[in-house]
């Protein structure tokens, strides 16, 4: 379930104001945490080269962020290209890793200069037959995570066992498979599958190596590096330490990198939703918001998370409560069964560590406009409305970093 803590109506301020100024829900983005995020990462893990996961949270201060800190770039589709392309991203810092794409998507990220794509089935591997002399591949293989939040190897990757005979095959259509890859799944707590995963993968390699004219040279960790939506944080150093151990049994020649998204943005971002709405029902008190799971809450759909939630009220008797989102979905529930003080209309709710598919995977369901989104500048304010492309996320749109070159 959610957390949640109560904090005085006079420490609300801040929030106030910006929804005088920029009306609610918002989404409050510092992309200085994100650069935290990112060197903290690169620190546990100094061998290992970082592609952001463009996916989790596409906005173009944030990849301008990344891009100055020298990140590479995990895309997955045309959309994201373009992204990227707005911000002068050299396609050499880019990986496509979508298994499955249809041949046009191919064609545009080739136009766009890159050159390195995953696959994990003998199909998806014969439609680069006609670009076989401007690829390289990297072949995905599945491990079960069951202790990963979500697991995506029940959808991607080949078994251990298919990857000689996909291998085989690539040499057979002159296709070069230039590593293998793997994705044990988000939040994936127990790093015991990432090292189960880079151990059979240090097999598979040196059993190629043996028999092959063409080494692999690269595996691709993937992400799953895990944040906690609870007060306590990730000592990420911790956590990488038995991974940075079975990287080192690698042969010498393969370069590693891995593909972190939530880890990196999503303690960057908070929302901030107000009380719009209350009732009294079967015993419990309804406050109904103006963000829900159909918005920024998507996560709690798509992610099974569970936010952190601060609200700002004044102290009082508690009665079982619900927050509920602004739509007419039954199931748009953010929180339930939680015990709060009587909430004035109007009251702020806040939501932490909100970077990570929230704003991404936003909706505008009964045509409800997703938050607006303010960027931290260097100056420690937040800034005023400025348009972003069409294909990015709609609402996507604040004034970034001072002095920054906006895109539009």
């Amino acid at each position: 379930m959610n957390t949640f803590k109560l904090s005085s109506v006079d420490m609300d301020a801040r929030y106030r104001e910006l929804t005088a100024a920029h009306g609610s829900p918002l989404f409050l983005l510092d992309c200085d945490v994100a650069r935290r995020q990112y060197r903290s990462l690169r620190q546990a893990l100094p061998e290992v080269d970082l592609y952001y996961a463009v996916k989790a949270l596409p906005h173009p201060d944030l990849l301008s962020v990344l891009h100055e800190e020298g990140a590479g770039f995990d895309i997955a589709s045309t959309g994201e290209i373009e992204v990227l392309r707005q911000i002068h991203v050299a396609p050499r810092r880019t990986i496509h890793t979508h298994p499955v794409k249809r041949d046009r998507d191919i064609r545009d990220a080739l136009r766009y200069g890159c050159t390195t794509f995953v696959v994990d089935n003998p199909d998806e591997l014969l439609k680069f037959i006609p670009y076989r002399n401007r690829v390289g591949i990297l072949l995905r293989v599945s491990f079960r995570s069951p202790s990963a939040l979500v697991d995506l190897s029940r959808k991607f990757g080949c078994s251990a066992d298919q990857v000689p005979s996909i291998l085989q095959l690539a040499e057979r259509a002159g296709i070069h498979i230039k590593g293998l890859s793997f994705h044990v799944g988000s939040q994936c707590t127990d790093t015991r599958q990432q090292v189960q995963a880079i151990e059979t993968c240090n097999v598979l390699i040196r059993r190629h190596h043996d028999v092959a004219t063409m080494p692999l040279s690269i595996l691709d960790i993937g992400g799953g590096f895990p944040v906690s939506y609870e007060d306590r944080e990730v000592d990420i150093a911790a956590y990488c330490a038995p991974i940075r151990e079975a990287l080192s049994q690698l042969p010498a020649h393969v370069r590693v990198i891995a593909e972190p998204g939530r880890f990196i943005c999503a303690p960057a971002a908070r929302t901030v939703t107000t009380v719009v709405g209350r009732a009294d029902r079967q015993g419990m008190k309804w406050y109904y918001l103006d963000d829900g799971v159909y918005g920024s809450f998507s996560g709690q759909i798509f992610d099974h998370v569970r936010y952190h939630l601060e609200i700002f009220a004044e102290d009082g008797p508690v009665y079982p409560s619900v927050f509920a989102g602004p739509t007419c979905d039954s199931i748009d529930v953010i929180a339930e069964d939680i015990p709060l003080p009587n909430l004035p209309l109007g009251t702020i709710v806040v939501g932490h560590m909100m970077g990570a598919y929230t704003a991404a995977t936003a909706t505008e369901f009964n045509s409800l406009k997703k938050a607006r989104v303010l960027v931290l500048n260097r100056e420690n304010r937040f800034g005023t409305v400025c348009p972003v492309p069409e294909h990015f996320i709609s609402t996507l749109g604040m004034r970034g970093i001072k002095g920054r070159r906006m895109v539009q």
